[in-house]
């Protein structure tokens, strides 16, 4: 058995040896029970637990690539990042994220909160689960995660060092190429679409000019504008839930970026979670209490972090120049309108490039599906290309509807 002072990648068993070395939660002796829980595109995940005791630990392991994909080349650094960003998380969103118990950087391995007692938020709506303080709990994370490290906020020298500790370049070039480039230009042969849309993305996606340039604008300001330190993959898959608790995991691609990238990450996913529900299930009360709530979580969503900025900022700003008569107004303006377009991006790429989502792809009915991607394609074209205007819950609803009413159920 190794002990540990030069990198391997862990199976199960290696593990549990490591968490009985390197932690201090479990007694000498504890017979360990183990296994691989990690299906992500990224990471080996482990769950280790003593049935004596009752506790338990998750660690998890980077590898020097992708799991998605050996092309993805990734630094196993991203996993220190992670460990780092969930300190400060905790720190300013206490309870919102998973509680961590150390990082070893020769393993390349962080043991953190096992979240066993909750579950997965996309699958959770898949099985047409709701939870009544999700929008609250998530329009704080990102309000306080957000706000609280930009430099309206934060002493400059220690915001421009925390960029620096941040800068993440590995895992930010994925998301210039799968979120920014490739769902509209398949230049590298990556993507992923689904046959029978095809023609429809090479013609609403590849081929329209407007939307090739308003997502070359968007990415360059992902490039350049190191706003906040963002979480960089806030979506569905990686949020837990229980009705009174919603914990945010994984931030390995958290570097300083667009404040809204989380935000319209957040608002598309509820989006998928609305189409797979208006696309598959029958009509009838049950579909209208599912989807009803989406709706208002998408509202509440929005209409939330809006008023929590606006009187978190009356507290916590410190730049003097960030006081200005409607400097308040004009910084919130940009992150709204950087909302609405990185909705839309979220929307495409899901769909159209290599990391698809369960909201979609268990679609079965291949008429079905083919509805569901043109419905969440056509609400992505109007967020990108018309996110100067989109501010609101009742925005974003308008756009689903039309998109719905465009692709009616029972026709693509």
């Amino acid at each position: 058995m190794s002990d540990f002072s030069r990198y391997f990648l862990m199976k199960a068993p290696d593990a549990a040896e490591f968490a009985r070395r390197k932690l201090s939660l479990f007694a000498p002796g504890a017979a360990l029970e183990h296994r691989e829980i990690g299906d992500g595109n990224l990471n080996y995940i482990f769950l280790i637990r003593d049935p004596s005791s009752g506790k338990s630990v998750v660690i998890k392991q980077a590898g020097d690539t992708a799991r998605i994909s050996d092309q993805f080349k990734v630094s196993p650094d991203r996993n220190r990042i992670e460990y780092d960003i969930l300190v400060i998380e905790n720190d300013l969103a206490p309870g919102l994220v998973p509680k961590v118990y150390g990082y070893d950087p020769v393993m390349n391995a962080l043991a953190m909160e096992d979240l066993s007692d909750h579950t997965i938020m996309r699958g959770a709506l898949l099985q047409r689960r709701t939870f009544p303080l999700f929008a609250d709990h998530i329009t704080t994370f990102m309000v306080n995660t957000l706000l609280l490290t930009c430099d309206a906020v934060m002493d400059h020298k220690k915001k421009k060092a925390t960029v620096a500790n941040f800068i993440n370049p590995d895992l930010c070039e994925i998301t210039e190429d799968l979120v920014y480039t490739e769902p509209f230009n398949d230049v590298r042969k990556r993507n992923d679409p689904f046959g029978p849309n095809l023609d429809f993305i090479q013609r609403e996606l590849y081929c329209d000019k407007e939307i090739l340039l308003e997502t070359a604008k968007m990415k360059f300001d992902f490039f350049c504008n190191a706003q906040c330190l963002i979480h960089g993959d806030l979506h569905t898959g990686s949020i837990f839930v229980r009705e009174d608790s919603t914990k945010v995991i994984d931030p390995e691609f958290a570097y300083y970026g667009p404040a809204g990238y989380d935000v319209g990450n957040v608002i598309a996913n509820l989006f998928f979670a609305w189409a797979n529900a208006d696309t598959v299930m029958e009509p009838g009360s049950a579909r209208h209490a599912f989807t009803r709530w989406i709706e208002q979580t998408i509202d509440d969503v929005a209409g939330l972090f809006v008023s929590k900025w606006r009187s978190l900022w009356a507290e916590r700003v410190t730049e003097p120049v960030a006081q200005y008569e409607g400097f308040a107004e004009w910084y919130l303006d940009s992150i709204l309108r950087d909302t609405a377009g990185v909705t839309g991006l979220e929307l495409c790429r899901r769909i159209v490039g290599i990391a698809h989502v369960k909201d979609i792809t268990a679609i079965q009915d291949a008429a079905a599906r083919v509805r569901a991607e043109r419905l969440c394609l056509s609400a992505a074209k109007v967020c990108i290309k018309e996110r100067d205007r989109i501010r609101t819950g009742s925005d974003y609803l308008d756009i689903l509807f039309r998109a719905a009413k465009e692709y009616p159920r029972g026709r693509p």
